[in-house]
């Protein structure tokens, strides 16, 4: 299959890639761009582990071609640094000790984000509806949950 010249914008960063065009985002930016934050879990979109934010709105990336995000502008966990430190979301979740494995946290992370962008008030109910795409099966959510509602306060 010929490849595709794509141009990519990941982090605020553009990138020139020759890809092969049935190769998904989460793929390019794992093996290509050395952006392993975002975890490939069930590769069907159902846990949330390859969460990115596309254009501002999360997306499991395991479901979206390479040159399909070509023209968005795509942020992942790493992206989500604040000069140098961990995004406040990050911060708040280790504080209320959400996280175990980790293994989710980052695709959490980037939800809950999105959802602070959109809602900086959000209620219990409103992180809930926001992770729910986000499986977890250490934590129980509670202390996540808890973490993003008081970063609204």
């Amino acid at each position: 299959m010929p490849h595709h010249h794509i141009t990519l914008t990941v982090n605020g960063d553009l990138h020139e890639l020759d890809i092969d065009p049935r190769r998904t985002l989460l793929d390019v930016l794992r093996d290509e761009l050395e952006l392993k934050g975002a975890h490939l879990g069930c590769d069907s979109g159902d846990c949330g582990a390859c969460t990115v934010l596309m254009d501002d709105e999360p997306v499991p990336s395991c479901l979206v071609l390479a040159v399909d995000a070509a023209g968005h502008n795509i942020v992942t966990v790493e992206g989500l640094l604040q000069n140098g430190e961990p995004h406040p979301v990050q911060k708040a979740i280790v504080a209320h000790g959400g996280v175990q494995c980790g293994y989710c946290t980052p695709g959490i992370v980037v939800s809950s984000v999105a959802l602070l962008n959109q809602n900086p008030h959000p209620t219990e109910a409103d992180v809930r509806e926001a992770i729910a795409g986000n499986l977890c099966r250490c934590t129980g959510y509670q202390k996540i949950v808890e973490a993003v509602v008081e970063l609204g306060k």
